[in-house]
C-alpha cells in the first residue's frame, strides 16, 4: 500500500520531486542567508543595520515579484519564467561578494537575488504543480514540494557554514551560485510535455477579474493578514538567529546547525501539513500553527540559553516554518480555483513579504538600539497569537472525502 494513495501515478511525482528540487535549492541557499551577516559585516563594515535593511529588502522584493511572476506563468506557461529567474539569483549571488557599498549590497543580495528567488518559489512551483495533477493529488504534492524548500535548508546551512570557514564568505557565495545551476534540467522536466497541465476553463473576465474579485473576498483578505505575521516571524529568525546565538555566546556552528534542524523539522512539518488540509479545514490548521509559535516563543524567552534550548527551540520553530504554505495554497485554490492560483497565491506572498521586511529589518534596529532583540520577540508573540483568532473566521468549505482540502 503507498503511503501517499493520492499520489499513484508516476506522472504526479515526476511533477512533484522536480518542483521540490527546484524549490530545495533556491530556498535552501536563500533561507541561510543569515549565516553570512556576521562575515559579512566584519568584512565590509556596512554595519548590521545597512546589512538587515538589504536582507529586509530582499524579503519585501521576493514577495512583490511572486504574483508578478505568477502572472507571467498562468499566461506563458512556467518554463520561461523559472529560467530566467534562476538566472537572475545566480547572477545576483555571483555579484555580491564584488559589492562593497550599502547601495551595491541592497541591488545584489536586495533585489536581484530576491526576484531570481521569488520567481522560482511558491507561487510558480506550486500552481505549474497543481496544473498537472488531479485535484485529490494537490494537498499532498504541496506539502512535498515544500518540505523541498525545508530540506533544502537542512542541507545547504552547515555546507554553507563549512565554507564561509574554510573559503571565506565570498568563495561560499560564489560555490552557491554554481550549485544553484544544477536547477536548469530540473525545471525542463517539471514543464516537459510528458505530464502537461489539466485543462481548466478560463473564468469570465480572466486575470483581471479574477484578481479584483479575490480582493474584494473577506476570507481571502483575513488570509494575508494572518500570512503577514508569518512573514515577520520567519524573515526576523532566518536572518537574526545566528546572532541571537552569538549574544548568548555560542558559536557560529551552533547557529547553523539550529538553521539546518529548523529545515529538517520543517520536512516533517510540511509533510504533516499536506496530508491535513485532505482531513481538516485548513484554516484551523493554520490557526494552531500560529498560536503554537506564540508559546513557542514565550517559553524560548523564559528559558535557560543552552545549546540544547536552540536546538529544541529550532525543531519547534520548524515543524510550523513553511508549513504554513498548503494551507494556504488550499484555501486559495477553494475559494478560487486552480486557473490563477500562480497569481492569486503569490499575492498572499506579497503580504507575507512586507511582514518579512518588518521582520528584518526592526531586527537590525532593534539590536543597534538596544542591543538585543527583546522587544522583536514579544512583537512576535503578540502577532502570532492575533494570526491564529484572525484565520477562525474565514468562511472555507468543508471537508468532502477524496477531495482537496
Amino acid at each position: 500500500m503507498s503511503l501517499f494513495p493520492s499520489m499513484n501515478h508516476r506522472g504526479v511525482w515526476i511533477t512533484t520531486i522536480m518542483a521540490a528540487s527546484i524549490i530545495m535549492i533556491t530556498m535552501g541557499t536563500r533561507q541561510s542567508m543569515g549565516l553570512y551577516v556576521g562575515p559579512l559585516n566584519t568584512d565590509t563594515g556596512l554595519g548590521i543595520v545597512t546589512i538587515s535593511l538589504a536582507m529586509a529588502i530582499g524579503q519585501f522584493i521576493w514577495g512583490a515579484v511572486q504574483p508578478i511572476a505568477g502572472a507571467f506563468a498562468d499566461k506563458y506557461g512556467p518554463r520561461p519564467v523559472l529560467l530566467y529567474g534562476l538566472l537572475i539569483f545566480v547572477m545576483g549571488t555571483a555579484l555580491t561578494p564584488f559589492i562593497s557599498s550599502s547601495l551595491g549590497l541592497i541591488f545584489t543580495m536586495g533585489i536581484l537575488t530576491a526576484i531570481g528567488a521569488g520567481t522560482c518559489s511558491f507561487s510558480v512551483l506550486l500552481g505549474a504543480a497543481a496544473q498537472r495533477m488531479p485535484a485529490e493529488s494537490r494537498g499532498v504534492a504541496s506539502g512535498i514540494i515544500n518540505a523541498g524548500g525545508s530540506f533544502g535548508q537542512f542541507v545547504f546551512a552547515p555546507i554553507i557554514q563549512k565554507l564561509i570557514q574554510s573559503m571565506g564568505w565570498m568563495g561560499a557565495m560564489w560555490s552557491m551560485a554554481i550549485v544553484s545551476l544544477l536547477a536548469i534540467p530540473m525545471l525542463n522536466k517539471l514543464t516537459s510535455d510528458t505530464h502537461a497541465p489539466v485543462k481548466t476553463p478560463d473564468p469570465e473576465g480572466g486575470l483581471k477579474k479574477a484578481v479584483l474579485d479575490a480582493m474584494r473576498n473577506r476570507s481571502y483578505l483575513l488570509l494575508h493578514l494572518g500570512f503577514f505575521t508569518c512573514g515577520f516571524h520567519i524573515a526576523f529568525l532566518v536572518t537574526h538567529l545566528p546572532t541571537e546565538v552569538g549574544l548568548c555566546g555560542f558559536s557560529p556552528e551552533v547557529a547553523s546547525w539550529s538553521l539546518a534542524i529548523i529545515g529538517l523539522a520543517n520536512i516533517l512539518g510540511s509533510l504533516y501539513a499536506g496530508s491535513c488540509v485532505n482531513v481538516y479545514r485548513s484554516k484551523y490548521v493554520l490557526a494552531v500553527m500560529y498560536g503554537s509559535r506564540a508559546v513557542l516563543v514565550a517559553l524560548y524567552l523564559i528559558a535557560p540559553k543552552t545549546e540544547w534550548t536552540f536546538y529544541v527551540f529550532a525543531v519547534g520553530l520548524g515543524f510550523t516554518w513553511l508549513a504554513t504554505v498548503p494551507p494556504t495554497a488550499a484555501i486559495v485554490g477553494k475559494l478560487f480555483g486552480v486557473r490563477y492560483l500562480s497569481t492569486l497565491f503569490g499575492l498572499t506572498l506579497l503580504s507575507h513579504q512586507v511582514g518579512g521586511f518588518l521582520g528584518a529589518y526592526l531586527g537590525g534596529l532593534a539590536l543597534t538600539l538596544n542591543g538585543d532583540y527583546q522587544w522583536m520577540w514579544w512583537a512576535d508573540i503578540v502577532l502570532s497569537g492575533m494570526a491564529a483568532l484572525i484565520n477562525l473566521p474565514i468562511k472555507e468549505a468543508p471537508i468532502i472525502k477524496h477531495q482537496l482540502a
